[in-house]
């Protein structure tokens, strides 16, 4: 079933656009409305979420569905703040999203912590109820959740400054396989809400064309990663990006200004950024 009457209000982002007090963070939440459902996808770090839905009236009490792209502190912290105004909610994440998370440069010793900043047990006292997905999965008619994205392109790599602790505490690369897309069937196409893109934008990319082949993706929002990526990824990333001729392609969060503006010059009047207060609306 398409989804219709589809509303995407960005809550959650480094940056602001639009309507003034506003609050810019380094995170990301986007508030999601269709003719049936209100779905918040990622809650950010919590310093706006609250705030900027109540400016931007996006109502977190009437959310029928939390979804969560995966285990880090600036999509997750913001779930506290909101939980207390849904009550008791599903809410939709990897099972490894949990995992203990780090940020380490490779010349330094200094180790941040980067994971989900409160316990699963604490989350669900407040009113979560975690469903966990490691597969594609339709969670309402028209909507689903990638699950876990195969690695398939040669040019897109995991981050090596992001690190998860294994049961020793030594400190590995982490291959981030909680990271989610939320997918929406809509009457202009595949709409598709970014986490971060951990598992590489192509990647993302080609797994729900596989999963959905009978429809083209129209919108992609959200963050990519570029911002971290080297010239030869990005070049790749453009090169095959171009080939799934996107018509609205809505960077953010951690596809960085540099590299937001090489979009911008490559996809024209098709890019746009997306801080918070961007609204998307199709029919």
């Amino acid at each position: 079933m398409l989804q219709k009457n589809i509303n995407i209000t960005v809550l959650c982002e480094n940056s602001v656009g639009g309507t003034t007090r506003l609050i810019g963070e380094h995170g990301w939440a986007v508030g999601i409305t269709t003719s049936s459902q209100r779905i918040l996808f990622d809650t950010g770090q919590g310093l706006g979420i609250v705030n900027n839905s109540d400016l931007l009236n996006f109502d977190l009490a009437g959310v029928d569905k939390i979804v969560l792209s995966h285990g880090h502190y600036d999509h997750c912290s913001g779930l506290p703040l909101v939980l207390p105004l849904t009550g008791k909610i599903d809410v939709h994440i990897h099972e490894q999203a949990f995992n203990r998370r780090y940020h380490k440069q490779q010349d330094s010793e200094s180790v941040r912590d980067i994971g989900i900043q409160c316990t699963q047990s604490h989350l669900e006292s407040l009113g979560a109820r975690f469903v966990f997905n490691k597969d594609f999965t339709r969670i309402v008619d028209g909507i689903y959740l990638s699950g876990e994205i195969p690695r398939v392109t040669s040019f897109e790599k995991p981050d090596p400054t992001l690190k998860q602790a294994d049961h020793s505490d030594t400190l590995q690369q982490d291959q981030l396989l909680d990271d989610q897309t939320l997918i929406i069937e809509s009457t202009q196409g595949l709409i598709l809400i970014l986490g971060c893109a951990h598992a590489g934008l192509i990647n993302i990319l080609t797994h729900v064309q596989q999963q959905l082949p009978d429809q083209p993706i129209h919108t992609v929002i959200g963050g990519t990663h570029l911002g971290f990526a080297s010239d030869e990824q990005f070049a790749a990333t453009v090169e095959a990006l171009e080939r799934f001729h996107i018509q609205c392609l809505a960077a953010s969060h951690c596809t960085g200004l540099a590299r937001g503006a090489d979009l911008a010059r490559t996809f024209g009047s098709n890019f746009r950024f997306a801080p918070v207060g961007t609204k998307i609306h199709i029919p």
